[in-house]
């Protein structure tokens, strides 16, 4: 029996097991995929190590990792992919040749699912695209690092300055592309878009507007959202964030975090069963209204 599961906190509202189990029993695979909430460290310490240690010696046969701990259990590991290393974040957790290795689906399941939204949107707009991220945790390190992979220009805003330029300097930091970090403050993003105004993609990475809390909204109420810019907000319940109500209000194009929920699961899946996965058979189980 194939047992996986989801490491972070929160997590009760994951829809990676209704995804999981879908996909499990489309292949002919017996198994499952649990929930396994883990407090942040310190107080969630030896829970992680528990969960990974279970992964070493085949209890668990693959884990995701998301918020808050997608760097936290990279000391834990054998090795890390080139992807996971770069991005300096963690979202899928397998073994091979005995040895637990990270990688991360999140950079390209992104990218798979802004390119399908966005392959039309773009053309024509400028040779170097700007995306501006919101946020500088785990997905935002996954999200610059897939952006600048393929060609565009990067600024990000975080609550903390000084965590987007550290995202910035690691993260990016072979690339000339002049990347560019700020304060996630109505100040700081007006004077942003005002001195860019191609900015043409908006990312949102915080936890801002989940369930429960879905009124929060990480753009401020007296910043303008720049004219012509696609929005994409990796949080995915409630649908209909208040992020992507303020961006339909203002009759621009936005999407949920749920496309490249679907294919970071998918390929994690491929990692932990060496099967291709039923990306469709998975999407409908999470978003039944989606046309393919």
């Amino acid at each position: 029996m194939i047992k996986l599961g989801l490491i972070g906190h929160p997590v009760a509202h994951s829809l990676s097991p209704r995804m999981h189990q879908v996909a499990l029993d489309a292949c002919g695979l017996e198994g499952e995929y649990r929930l396994y909430p883990v407090p942040p460290l310190p107080e969630g310490q030896e829970e992680l190590d528990k969960l990974i240690e279970a992964v070493r010696i085949g209890e668990i046969n693959g884990v995701n990792v998301t918020i808050p701990h997608k760097r936290t259990v990279m000391p834990l590991l054998h090795e890390l992919t080139s992807t996971a290393k770069s991005i300096g974040a963690v979202n899928t957790i397998f073994l091979r040749n005995l040895r637990l290795v990270g990688d991360n689906t999140d950079a390209p399941g992104f990218l798979a699912d802004l390119f399908l939204r966005l392959s039309d949107y773009i053309k024509g707009k400028m040779d170097t695209p700007a995306a501006l991220i919101l946020g500088a945790g785990g997905s935002a390190r996954a999200v610059a690092y897939a952006l600048s992979q393929v060609g565009w220009h990067v600024s990000v805003a975080a609550r903390r300055e000084e965590q987007a330029r550290e995202l910035l300097s690691s993260v990016l930091q072979d690339l000339h592309t002049n990347p560019i970090a700020l304060h996630l403050s109505a100040d700081s993003l007006r004077r942003r878009i005002d001195s860019s105004p191609k900015i043409i993609l908006i990312v949102n990475t915080t936890p801002l507007g989940m369930h429960p809390n879905i009124q929060a909204n990480p753009w401020p109420d007296s910043v303008p959202i720049p004219a012509g810019a696609f929005i994409y907000d990796l949080v995915y319940n409630p649908r209909e964030t208040a992020f992507l109500k303020a961006a339909q209000a203002a009759g621009l194009p936005a999407c949920s975090g749920i496309g490249m929920l679907v294919e970071q699961a998918a390929l994690s899946f491929e990692r932990w069963t060496g099967l291709p996965a039923p990306r469709l058979e998975m999407a409908r189980s999470v978003d039944p209204d989606r046309l393919f």
